[in-house]
């Protein structure tokens, strides 16, 4: 694994190999790992990384892409999950295309 900088860099890791990171593909574990990054990097004086919390950014430029009025309760792994299962895609895949759109759009 080269060296990691920030959440992308991490996440381009997870991108390449997500059976590496993911059991069964799940999107689940991948919030579950993005939240422990953002503990980790706080308890190491890193920067604060909210960017994937249940109200983050992502989260709120995510719901209407998904066609939501409101936030979810169930947050953006489940949601996306259940686009890809109606769309008939992999939900990881589904996952790297939103973030990669989310990216691109200017600073929040």
């Amino acid at each position: 694994m080269s060296e990691l900088n920030d959440v992308y860099d991490f996440l381009d890791e997870v991108r390449i190999r997500p059976g590496m990171f993911l059991r069964r593909s799940s999107l689940l574990d991948l919030q579950s790992i993005l939240y422990g990054y953002r503990v980790a990097s706080e308890m190491h004086d890193g920067p604060s990384m909210t960017i994937f919390e249940h109200f983050g950014p992502f989260s709120e430029w995510l719901w209407p892409r998904l066609g939501m009025r409101y936030a979810s309760p169930l947050g953006w792994a489940v949601e996306i999950e259940r686009a890809a299962e109606a769309a008939g895609a992999p939900a990881v895949e589904m996952f790297f295309e939103l973030l990669d759109e989310f990216r691109a759009e200017p600073v929040r």
